[in-house]
C-alpha cells in the first residue's frame, strides 16, 4: 500500500517526541525504585528492614505485573484507533499516577491505606507503561527506512535508559539542595511532583506529531483490525512469533537490564555498603555511557541482522555475569570480601529457619539470621541442639540476647573479628573499575536490547503490530524482569549470600538463550511480508 515517505525533518521530530516521551515515562517508573529505601520507610515500615524492603519491591513488581493488561487495553487502542493519540493517553496516565505518590500522606499519619494506595497507583503506572513502550517503539519503525529501522528505533531502547539516569540526576540535584533529615522526612516527594512537568513537555511534544504513516494508509484502506487481541493469537503463525518475543526477546533482555542496573544499585548500596550518593553517582555516570551502546547495537543490527547481538548478548550474559560482580565486590569493599574469607560466619542452633516476609522471626536462630541478612553479611547454618554464632575461630552464644540490643551485640562481635561496617568510599582507581564493570553489564543488556525494537516491529503485520508484540513483550517484561527486584532479593535474603540473587537472571537468560536461538529469523532484516513463513500482511514497514 502506498504512503508518503517522511522527510528527514520529521523523522528527527518522531525520533526526539518519542524518545523524550520515554525518558520522561521512564523516569515516572524508576524514581519508585531509585527512592526505594525512603518510600519503604514511608509507606511499608516494619521492625524488620528486610521485609521492608522486599515489601516496596513487592510494590515495584505489582505495577510491572499489570503491564501485559495496559499492553492489551492499548494495544486494542493502538491497532484501532492509532499510533499517536493512544500513546499520549498513557504518558499522561502516567505522569498522573506518579505525581500523585508525592502527594500521599505516610503510613504514619493514615496508616494501611498509605500502602494501599501507593499500590493503586503503581497499577496504573503499570497499565500505562504497557501501553508505551509499544506505541512509542512501532511509531518509529513505521517511519524509518528499512535500512536504518534498527538505528532509529534504537533511540527508544536508549531512553529507557535515559529515564533511569533522569531519576538519578534528580534525586542527587534535591540531595544537594535539601538537608539530609529534610529530604529524609519530605524531599523525596518533589521527584515524584516534577512528574508533573516533565508530563507537560512530553505532551507539547507529541502534540506536534502526525499520525504513523502505516496506520494512516491502514485506515484509508479499510483494513485496520476488529479485534486486535483475537487477531493475534489466531494469525498464522503468531503463536510462534509471540512464543519467541516473550521468552526468547523479552526475557533476555529484561532479566539483564534490571540486573544491571536496579540489582546493581541495591548491590553496591546494600550489602556492599558504598556510600548512597557515591552509588548514585556512579550508577548516572555507567547510565550516561551505556546508553551510546545501545544506539550502537541498534545501527550495528541493521547490518547484520537482529538475532546476532541478542545471541552473542545472552552467551555473554551467562559467562561474564557472575564474575563481573564478584569484581564489583571486590572493588567497593575489599574488607568485606576479606573478612568474610578470614572469618567466615557459621550459624548453629534448633529450628534456624528464616523468613523474609515474617515481620517477626519465630525462633532465636532466625532473629539472628535476620540481623545478619540486615548486616548484609553472609552465612552458612548448621543444625544443633545449642545456639552459637562461629565467626572464624571464635564462639558466641546468641541465645538469650534481648531484642532491642541483639543486632548491635552481634554486629559488635562482627568487628571484633575485622568486620568493617563504615559506609565505603573506594578509591579513585576502584572507582574508575566500578563503572568500568558496570558499563560492561550496560553492553551486556544493550546487545540483547538495542535491536528489539526493530526486531519485534519487523515479527508482527501492521494491523495486529501493536497488540502482538506489546503483549509479549510486556508478559516477559513485567512478570519476569520486573519481578527480579523481589525474586532476587528473597534469595538473597533466604541465603544470606549477596551474590546467590544472580542465579535468577542466569536461569531466564539460559532458557531465552534456547528460545532465540530457535526462534530468531536469522540472516539479513527482513520485513514481515517477505519472511516467506506466512501470508503476506497488507500494509507493511515503509
Amino acid at each position: 500500500m502506498l504512503h508518503r515517505e517522511p522527510t528527514e525533518k520529521e523523522i528527527r521530530l518522531v525520533i526526539a517526541a518519542s524518545s523524550a516521551g520515554t525518558i520522561f515515562e521512564w523516569y515516572d517508573f524508576f524514581i519508585y525504585g531509585t527512592l526505594a529505601a525512603l518510600i519503604g520507610a514511608a509507606f511499608f515500615p516494619s521492625d524488620n528492614e528486610t521485609l521492608e524492603i522486599l515489601l516496596v519491591w513487592a510494590g515495584f513488581a505489582v505495577g510491572f505485573g499489570f503491564r501485559p493488561l495496559g499492553a492489551i487495553l492499548f494495544g486494542f487502542l493502538g491497532d484501532r484507533l492509532g499510533r499517536k493519540y493512544t500513546f499520549l493517553v498513557t504518558v499522561t496516565l502516567m505522569g498522573i499516577a506518579t505525581a500523585g505518590v508525592g502527594l500521599i500522606p505516610g503510613a504514619a499519619s493514615i496508616g494501611i491505606a498509605a500502602p494501599l494506595i501507593v499500590i493503586g497507583l503503581r497499577i496504573l503506572q503499570g497499565l500505562a507503561l504497557g501501553g508505551e513502550y509499544g506505541g512509542a517503539a512501532i511509531y518509529v519503525a513505521e517511519h524509518a527506512p528499512p535500512e536504518k529501522r534498527g538505528f532509529y528505533t534504537s533511540f527508544i531502547q536508549a531512553s529507557v535508559v535515559g529515564g533511569f539516569v533522569l531519576s538519578i540526576v534528580v534525586v542527587l540535584l534535591c540531595r544537594a539542595l535539601i538537608p539530609a533529615d529534610d529530604f529524609a522526612a519530605w524531599g523525596w516527594r518533589i521527584p515524584f511532583l516534577l512528574s508533573l512537568i516533565l508530563l507537560g513537555i512530553s505532551l507539547w511534544m507529541r502534540m506536534k506529531l502526525s499520525e504513523s504513516p502505516v496506520f494512516q494508509a491502514m485506515k484509508a484502506a479499510g483494513e485496520t483490525a476488529g479485534n486486535p487481541f483475537i487477531e493475534s493469537f489466531t494469525y498464522p503463525g503468531n503463536k510462534k512469533r509471540i512464543f519467541v518475543a516473550l521468552f526468547g526477546v523479552a526475557g533476555v533482555l529484561t532479566v539483564i537490564w534490571y540486573t544491571a542496573f536496579f540489582y546493581g544499585l541495591s548491590f553496591l548500596r546494600g550489602p556492599m555498603r558504598v556510600d548512597e550518593k557515591l552509588t548514585e553517582v556512579l550508577m548516572l555516570v555507567a547510565g550516561l555511557i551505556s546508553m551510546s551502546f545501545y544506539i550502537f547495537i541498534g545501527k550495528w543490527s541493521d547490518r547484520v541482522g537482529r538475532k546476532k547481538p541478542i545471541i552473542i548478548g545472552a552467551i555473554a550474559t551467562l559467562v561474564f555475569l557472575f564474575p563481573i560482580f564478584w569484581g564489583m565486590g571486590a572493588l567497593s569493599n575489599p574488607g568485606l570480601e576479606s573478612s568474610a574469607r578470614a572469618a567466615p560466619v557459621v550459624v548453629s542452633g534448633p529450628q534456624c529457619d528464616y523468613d523474609p516476609f515474617a515481620s517477626v522471626q519465630s525462633t532465636e536462630c532466625g532473629k539472628l539470621l535476620a540481623d545478619l541478612t540486615a548486616l548484609g553479611i553472609s552465612y552458612d547454618v548448621s543444625e544443633a541442639d545449642m545456639s552459637s554464632l562461629a565467626i572464624g575461630g571464635e564462639s558466641y552464644d546468641y541465645a538469650g540476647l534481648a531484642d532491642d540490643a541483639r543486632r548491635a551485640t552481634v554486629q559488635g562481635w562482627l568487628e571484633g573479628q575485622g568486620y568493617d561496617f563504615s559506609k565505603q568510599t573506594p578509591s579513585f582507581l576502584s572507582l574508575v573499575g566500578i563503572v568500568a564493570l558496570l558499563c560492561a553489564l550496560g553492553m551486556l543488556s544493550a546487545l540483547t536490547y538495542g535491536s528489539v525494537a526493530a526486531l519485534l516491529a519487523e515479527m508482527f503485520p501492521a494491523r495486529i503490530r501493536y497488540s502482538s508484540m506489546s503483549i509479549p513483550y510486556h508478559i516477559g517484561a513485567g512478570y519476569l524482569g520486573g519481578f527480579l527486584p523481589l525474586i532476587s532479593g528473597y534469595i538473597v535474603a533466604s541465603t544470606g549470600n549477596p551474590y546467590s540473587g544472580l542465579w535468577y537472571c542466569w536461569a531466564v537468560m539460559a532458557f531465552g538463550l534456547l528460545v532465540a536461538w530457535w526462534g530468531i529469523p536469522d540472516g539479513p532484516p527482513r520485513d514481515f511480508e517477505d519472511s516467506g513463513e506466512d501470508p503476506p500482511a497488507s500494509p507493511v514497514l515503509p
